[in-house]
């Protein structure tokens, strides 16, 4: 099997040996991959990513940084074979993908982030089948890839007071950002403000249902939810930057009583000051991944066309490309979300 690995911080392509499903497992080939913007700071940063996550006492991303790791975790896949005791998959059958697998001995590998089961930058992965959710109504199984991002999205959405009908403000229109704007806009939010510097970013935003847009670079955020009339209600605020300093911005310049949901991965050490949040009574929630109901919700909003993933979709690369798709992702005007294609070679 061919694969994209993470090998001394850098991207690098070889040759793996191939799988064999176990008891309970699904032999499958990726049909695309996307990349995200987890595994673009892992490649950086994995030492810091794993020692966070030793500390919260989080179950993933507990790898071997110094290991040979293949990411790849937003899945849509094909099934190649079954391990004895699975049934109800159809060789040769699409599916979106939970990137997950059980071990014997109630174990559980995370693939994408562990040293020992690839993930989705490969030819082949074991996986669970109680993860593989049918594609259907016609939507193109690439396009399936996108239910877990769209997953990350609703899961910040769902945990938020956005359904108490406020105004919704998405600061940073990276994946994550564009994931929550489409998961508002699936379920009706009223007024959605999007931000980002990058007029590329701010476009898809709309296309994918933001009302208003808005370029930190001229006005603040928040001029552009006082335009919009409703000065009596605090907004929520969804913060998908990561970046030092902005958590600390959004708290000096939201309204009082302002929810705010941080979604952004910042992997740096970073300061805000609390004084702030309890002369305005402000709300903070930090939030991560989805749950299983909310995966399939997404896989919903895609096939029955709520969202339109084309949208998300600005290239796609064979495995070969998959140490240049990194470099790329780095200029927004470039690119917003690759899908990795083993099938392109």
């Amino acid at each position: 099997m061919r694969a994209a690995i993470l090998r001394n911080g850098s991207m690098v392509v070889d040759d793996l040996p191939d799988l064999t499903p176990g008891p309970g497992q699904v032999l499958v080939e990726p049909i695309a991959c996307g990349i995200c913007g987890s595994d673009l700071h892992t490649v950086g940063g994995a030492h810091e990513m794993v020692a966070a996550a030793h500390e919260a006492g989080h179950g993933a991303f507990i790898f071997d940084p110094d290991q040979d790791l293949v990411m790849g975790h937003e899945l849509s896949v094909r099934v190649l074979a079954a391990g004895s005791g699975v049934s109800g998959l159809t060789e040769g059958a699409a599916y979106a993908a939970i990137p997950m697998l059980n071990l014997p001995g109630d174990q559980r590998a995370l693939p994408g982030y562990d040293n020992t089961y690839p993930g989705g930058y490969s030819s082949q992965m074991l996986l669970d089948p109680a993860g593989l959710l049918p594609v259907s109504n016609g939507l193109d199984p690439k396009l399936a890839a996108l239910t877990e991002p769209l997953a990350v999205g609703l899961h910040a959405v769902n945990e938020s007071a956005i359904g108490s009908g406020r105004i919704a403000i998405v600061v940073g229109c990276g994946p994550v950002g564009l994931a929550i704007v489409a998961s508002l806009a699936a379920q009706g939010t009223t007024t959605i403000i999007a931000a980002d510097y990058s007029p590329t970013r701010r476009a898809t935003a709309g296309k994918l249902g933001a009302h208003v847009v808005a370029d930190p670079a001229e006005a603040s955020v928040f001029d552009a939810w006082r335009d919009c009339g409703d000065a009596m209600t605090p907004p929520v605020v969804f913060e998908a930057v990561g970046v030092p300093g902005v958590i600390d911005q959004i708290m000096r310049d939201a309204p009082p009583r302002s929810e705010i949901v941080i979604v952004g991965v910042c992997m740096q050490p970073d300061t805000f000051r609390p004084t702030i949040g309890v002369f305005k009574h402000l709300t903070m929630r930090f939030v991560l991944g989805w749950s299983p109901e909310e995966f399939a919700t997404s896989l919903t909003n895609l096939s029955e066309g709520h969202i339109d993933g084309s949208v998300l979709v600005t290239g796609e690369v064979g495995i070969d490309g998959v140490p240049q798709a990194f470099t790329d992702l780095a200029d927004p005007e470039q690119h917003v979300k690759i899908l990795v294609r083993p099938d392109l070679g």
